[in-house]
């Protein structure tokens, strides 16, 4: 199955990418090549231009909040354990208190490094960190990898309140929604949803094997999903088979 998500307004768009630039920084930190971490570099730093949305911080504090607002519904619940509802609202209070805690955007104390900036002013410029350009970073990049490593854990480390926060709230958002079986008639499908309820996240799962992309388009009243089957040349063509797959809809 390949799964495809799509979120319903711009505070959950700016998670998913903040999710992906963490989940890619990651990776390329825990390789040795010197590559990979100049490129763990440009992923901190597309983090940071990504966190300096204003409002970012408050909206996933007001996420974990209202998520355990809901929690604390299920209290005396005779289907809910209450010992997995504590375990989770801890961790939505111990989230919710490191990132409230954490100073200023995430990523400002590295402002003040000017060795830092002064790789971020060039790194987006093609080829703008050649050796003759920043010959200190090219010095930093012959040092052995767990050097390296080293430096970057502790650089990115001033983020991981907000990684931490992502990663519960966005597995709190997918958890809550149920996954079932719908058909597309015609490589199309519609549904209308409630009015009664706000949803932020579609999730949509696709068998490998009929190799098509979802193209998703939604709002708070409706989603439509068309499914397209890429050419010879990548480009997308309508597919007109039926086809089934899964979807869920995460408030």
């Amino acid at each position: 199955m390949v799964l495809y998500e799509y979120p319903f307004n711009e505070s959950i768009r700016t998670m998913l990418r903040l999710e992906h630039l963490f989940d890619r920084m990651t990776r390329l930190i825990n390789r040795d090549d010197a590559i990979d971490h100049h490129y763990a570099l440009a992923s901190m730093f597309e983090i940071m231009d990504v966190a300096a949305r204003a409002d970012l911080k408050s909206d996933v504090l007001k996420e974990l909040d209202r998520h355990k607002s809901v929690l604390l519904g299920y209290r005396g619940n005779p289907a809910i354990s209450e010992a997995a509802l504590d375990s989770v609202i801890d961790r939505i209070e111990a989230a919710f208190k490191e990132l409230n805690e954490s100073p200023g955007k995430a990523g400002q104390t590295l402002t003040t490094n000017e060795w830092l900036m002064s790789i971020r002013s060039r790194i987006g410029i093609p080829g703008g960190t050649c050796a003759f350009d920043l010959p200190g970073y090219f010095a930093w990049q012959q040092r052995d990898a767990d050097t390296r490593r080293v430096d970057l854990q502790r650089w990115t480390g001033t983020l991981a309140p907000l990684a931490g926060a992502l990663e519960l709230l966005l597995g709190l958002l997918r958890e809550s929604g149920v996954p079932h079986k719908v058909i597309a008639n015609a490589g199309q499908y519609q549904q209308s949803l409630p009015q009664t309820r706000t949803y932020n996240l579609l999730r949509v799962n696709l068998p490998s094997e009929v190799d098509l992309v979802p193209e998703i388009s939604g709002h708070r009243l409706m989603v439509s999903i068309r499914l397209m089957r890429a050419d010879a040349e990548g480009r997308l063509r309508p597919a007109t088979e039926d086809v089934a797959f899964e979807m869920a809809l995460c408030a």
